[in-house]
């Protein structure tokens, strides 16, 4: 993982880590509980659709974010504009898990802004847990957690930076479920953001092929693999975001899909 400065700040360059590819491989694959508010609606919400109604409960920079047009779902993939977004986790669930770090860069069309790469390490709450031995995965270390950037600094920085752009991911239910239970903690409703997911792509076309994979045959290392992409060492957020990024390039280059509406779920 990216080490940060004394000083405080993220780093803007993908680091890879050489951290094991073991336990938590399975968060690409399996599905984790939906996040779900506790808060009651209140009667003059009802018959809204679940992003109008975050729209009027979001305060601070998600209220900013839901005041921006979103893609529209004709937007052609030439020159769609999507932000590769990537977290570590101590675990599966939003509910009792953790977010540890994240990383995203932009893509525009067919490429990538690698001036645009994000990186930080989540400050904890006090007196939180060790992660314990799931840094042997994710390489980050209690020290790198102390150090960290506040939560609410890092999602206002991706608030900022999903404007106007789709969020592509890799498995794309855990960065969602995970990043809506964090904005549902700091600004009071889920995130709702338009969505590319590579592992859907991919099963999508395989099962098309008339092959039906199996979960080892949608992880991101290995499906990059058969589009003779590089290996990169995997765990890292930005570095992860960047694999899916490059990804869904080569998807689109060996497909026929010309709007966001072939590629979205």
């Amino acid at each position: 993982m990216c080490h940060r400065s004394a000083a405080g700040s993220h780093t803007r360059h993908p680091s890879p880590t050489t951290a094991s590819n073991t336990a938590l491989d399975v968060c690409q694959l399996v599905r984790v509980d939906t996040v779900f508010s506790t808060k009651v609606t209140p009667p003059f919400m009802f018959g809204l659709s679940a992003k109008a109604r975050a729209a009027r409960a979001a305060t601070g920079a998600l209220a900013e974010f839901y005041r921006t047009a979103p893609v529209d779902k004709r937007a052609p993939l030439h020159s769609l504009p999507l932000l590769a977004v990537d977290v570590e986790t101590t675990g599966l669930s939003p509910k009792t898990d953790r977010l540890l770090s994240i990383g995203w860069v932009a893509v525009n069309g067919a490429s990538i802004d690698a001036g645009s790469a994000y990186h930080a390490i989540v400050q904890q709450p006090d007196h939180a847990p060790s992660v314990g031995q799931s840094a042997t995965v994710h390489g980050v270390t209690d020290d790198m957690l102390a150090g960290g950037v506040p939560l609410g600094q890092v999602l206002d920085d991706l608030l900022v930076a999903l404007r106007g752009r789709v969020m592509l991911c890799h498995y794309a239910a855990m960065e969602q479920q995970f990043l809506s239970s964090a904005t549902q903690q700091l600004y009071h409703a889920s995130l709702h953001v338009p969505i590319v997911d590579t592992f859907a792509l991919e099963r999508r076309h395989m099962e098309r092929m008339g092959t039906y994979p199996r979960g080892e045959d949608l992880r991101l290392p290995r499906v990059r693999r058969r589009y003779g992409l590089p290996a990169y060492h995997n765990h890292h957020a930005t570095t992860d975001a960047l694999a899916c990024a490059e990804l869904y390039l080569a998807q689109c280059a060996n497909s026929t899909w010309s709007t966001l509406q072939h590629v979205q779920p």
